[in-house]
């Protein structure tokens, strides 16, 4: 038996099943072979009676033990049948992952089979966690207890059973000094959500000066906001357009005097905001007014010119953050020298 293991656990992962197929009914008839010269009343018991239903029997016994087949699965598997039949506990999972995160590729299993395989309780509520660096993402999810470990498209992901505040703290602590991206706490049937916003997160860039896990929970406005850019345009176009005749500087000092004033509801507040004299606010106020008439007195108005400015500032500070990585890469490209033909010949031994 430790022969076996040895022998599987020394391939692959991808090589398990074809190795158990070649080496598993040996192994089940040396097994056979040695009860049957230990313990003389062996071949006694009606259930192994016959030599190749023990050798079915200690192969049934050895796919549970090792993880392939439920020990509430049935009766061993017929002669000859392929070994393949059960599924893996880590092929199970990643089953399960799909499942829940609504891939069309997911097998077409119900949910409590699937989990049964997956030996993965479902719990009420999941978060989803996607990593920019798969190399650690095994002991993240022995860390984090029992979690579902896949990957999405090209990125490794975790479904993280939810249990309130204390999920949270773990998730801090074990992810600090990463750079994650950590769904929002959903009922189990809309895991697909929690991942997909957590990788809208992760898309948009880093939200702060170190790489620490960012939870969609924290970022709600900014996700609402920029889920689509078009439309943070075509706000702008239909509640900025009377600063369109300004210069970009003008318009500039009066977008951020007007949200200003929106969000803190007067001018000595907005000029706390901007540092500027109360009296420059409203001065700007007061050409901010004649701009755009009376419909500032519209609450209705005043909320969407709102979220507009907001909108507007975050992808202004979305882009800014996009531009430097952008010239940070470039500037890493430039210092790489390739390698010289000279050089290169060198290398290759000629």
């Amino acid at each position: 038996m430790c022969d076996l293991i040895n022998r599987i656990w020394a391939r692959p992962r991808g090589e398990w099943t074809r190795v158990l197929r070649k080496e598993l009914p040996a192994i089940a008839d040396e097994v056979v072979k040695v009860l049957q010269r230990s313990i003389p009343e062996f071949s006694t018991l009606p259930s192994v009676s016959d030599r190749d239903d023990a050798k079915r029997a200690v192969e049934d016994a050895l796919l549970t033990v090792l993880g392939y087949r439920e020990k509430d699965e049935g009766p061993p598997a017929a002669a000859g049948g392929a070994v393949s039949a059960p599924v893996p506990i880590d092929r199970a999972r990643r089953n399960l992952f799909a499942a829940l995160t609504g891939d069309p590729c997911a097998p077409e299993t119900a949910l409590s089979d699937l989990a049964r395989s997956a030996r993965w309780p479902l719990p009420e509520r999941v978060r989803a966690v996607v990593l920019t660096s798969p190399g650690d993402a095994t002991q993240l999810a022995v860390a984090l207890g029992d979690t579902l470990l896949s990957r999405a498209d090209a990125e490794t992901c975790l479904l993280v059973p939810d249990k309130g505040a204390s999920t949270r703290s773990l998730l801090e602590h074990v992810l600090r000094g990463r750079l994650v991206a950590v769904g929002h706490p959903v009922p189990l049937a809309e895991a697909a959500s929690s991942l997909r916003w957590a990788r809208h997160l992760l898309a948009l860039g880093r939200t702060g000066p170190a790489p620490d896990p960012a939870f969609v929970d924290d970022h709600l406005t900014l996700l609402l906001m920029l889920q689509d850019e078009s439309l943070t345009r075509a706000l702008s176009c239909r509640w900025l357009s009377p600063l369109d005749e300004l210069t970009p500087r003008q318009s500039e000092r009066l977008e951020a005097t007007l949200l200003a004033w929106l969000e803190g509801g007067g001018a000595p507040e907005a000029a706390r905001t901007l540092q500027v004299h109360p009296q420059t606010v409203r001065y700007r106020l007061r050409q901010i007014e004649k701009l755009f008439g009376p419909a500032l007195r519209d609450p209705r108005t005043r909320f969407e010119l709102e979220m507009t400015l907001r909108s507007r500032r975050l992808l202004a500070q979305l882009q800014r953050r996009q531009s430097r990585a952008v010239r940070r890469a470039r500037a890493v490209a430039v210092g790489m020298r390739p390698l010289g033909v000279a050089r290169e010949a060198r290398v290759n031994g000629l």
